[in-house]
């Protein structure tokens, strides 16, 4: 709750660019590993509150390194230490799962690396006042927010913000980088091409579900020559989701964007506290926390599945001669993403769908692939995580494929799935129409 006096609107727009790059050396790696929850016999049975809160608190009781939360509808979340190296970051976090994944399927539950939920309806299952505020919030623009919150999952990479000065390490390059490196790595590692056991017509439906939100949080802040500015702007223009309050609640007035809140002082005087709390509500796919957070990779099947995606955003970041290379390769494409935000621009649009059966996203992957496989041993990753990197290269990048597209053969074969526990819906060719009911992306 709020203990800080209240703040002026140039202090608060201060303190947004003081914590929003914070400039250095690229040195520390962090990832956040999101696992939906099922039934270990049965994944299409959903599983009930009380056992997800049972696990809850059997789980918080392990000695674990990473920080343990579970999402609105039961999906688990592993949120690593900041790592001084790439190895470091990987064996906490694997060290971590290891104890996880026996305790859950001692329970009878276990853990799926799928971007969409592909057996269940959205069902929320925490009832906080944050979630509460939440769901009412996205209702008002259909059911993509539920689905955001109950039905998602995925591998966010954490790369240090760069240093001050320009240059391929330099902040601002970086973060245009992510914008435009984020489509390809969206499209690569695509692994949510059906909701309830049906084909949506993407390959991250994922992906589609932010778009359909209030683009006033999820879309990403204009690209312009000063990246705090912009940030700063953009969070003190977006509207408020929530109030924090003692009792009642957490509500905010519709359309209450935070900066009005400022300078209206209704219904009481806003805090940095407040502030703070506010961009823990906003969901661009790129959020500057002083360091960067990419957002848009989809959760990865197999014990080890979130690797390959850590190791090659950081190999991209981090490694000063793969930084250039994968900024050479990806700048043309801001042409074909135009002016519009991602992840509404056409460059994340093509993504989304067809992933890297689009020419221009494959080209680009094949050579960002390469650049990374390339930095990986000059980053100290092991002889097993480059052998990861390679396979995945090999079985999906070089073919233009991605993990959607082997859901989607076992699904119109009528085969079953390993990656979906032997547990394939019973189908040999798609429904009509071949997508969700939620509207394009716009």
């Amino acid at each position: 709750m709020p203990v800080r006096p209240a703040a002026t609107e140039a202090d608060l727009e201060a303190h947004l660019r003081g914590i929003c790059f914070k400039t250095g050396p690229p040195r520390r790696l962090g990832v956040e590993i999101e696992l939906l929850v099922h039934d270990a016999r049965n994944p299409r049975c959903p599983v009930e509150p009380s056992r997800l809160h049972t696990a809850a608190t059997a789980l918080r009781a392990l000695p674990l390194h990473s920080l343990l939360t579970f999402e609105p509808g039961g999906q688990l979340e592993l949120s690593s230490l900041p790592a001084t190296s790439l190895t470091a970051c990987i064996d906490s976090v694997a060290a971590d799962l290891a104890l996880v994944r026996p305790a859950m399927r001692a329970m009878g539950l276990g853990l799926a690396g799928h971007g969409h939920n592909p057996w269940h309806a959205p069902h929320r299952i925490l009832t906080d006042p944050r979630y509460d505020a939440m769901e009412s919030y996205f209702d008002r623009w259909g059911g993509a927010g539920r689905a955001m919150m109950c039905a998602t999952a995925s591998v966010q990479v954490c790369v240090d913000a760069g240093y001050e000065e320009p240059g391929p390490l330099g902040y601002g390059r970086r973060w245009l980088l992510a914008h435009l490196l984020g489509a390809v790595l969206a499209a690569a590692f695509a692994n949510s091409p059906t909701s309830e056991g049906c084909p949506t017509g993407y390959r991250t439906t994922r992906q589609v579900v932010w778009s359909q939100l209030d683009p006033d949080r999820t879309l990403a802040p204009p690209q312009e020559a000063d990246p705090r500015a912009a940030w700063a702007r953009y969070v003190l223009d977006a509207p408020v989701m929530c109030l924090r309050s003692e009792n009642g609640p957490w509500d905010a007035p519709q359309g209450l964007t935070f900066r009005e809140w400022i300078r209206t002082g209704l219904p009481r005087t806003p805090t940095q506290e407040d502030l703070d709390y506010h961009v823990t509500t906003l969901f661009p796919p790129v959020r500057p926390r002083g360091h960067l957070e990419l957002r848009m990779i989809d959760a990865q099947a197999g014990d080890g599945g979130w690797i390959v995606p850590l190791a090659v955003t950081a190999a991209l970041f981090d490694d000063p001669e793969a930084t250039e290379t994968a900024y050479r390769i990806v700048k043309p494409l801001a042409e074909t993403a135009g002016s519009r935000p991602a992840p509404r621009n056409p460059l994340w649009r093509r993504a989304a769908r067809g992933a890297l059966t689009d020419p221009e996203l494959h080209a680009a992957a094949v050579a960002c692939f390469a650049a990374a496989q390339e930095a990986l041993p000059r980053l100290g990753a092991s002889p097993a995580v480059r052998a990861a990197v390679a396979d995945f290269t090999e079985r999906y990048v070089a073919r233009g494929r991605c993990p959607a597209d082997d859901h989607l053969d076992a699904l119109y074969a009528g085969e079953a799935d390993p990656a979906y526990a032997a547990d394939a819906p019973d189908v040999t060719e798609p429904p009509a129409g071949g997508r969700i009911p939620w509207k394009d992306i716009q």
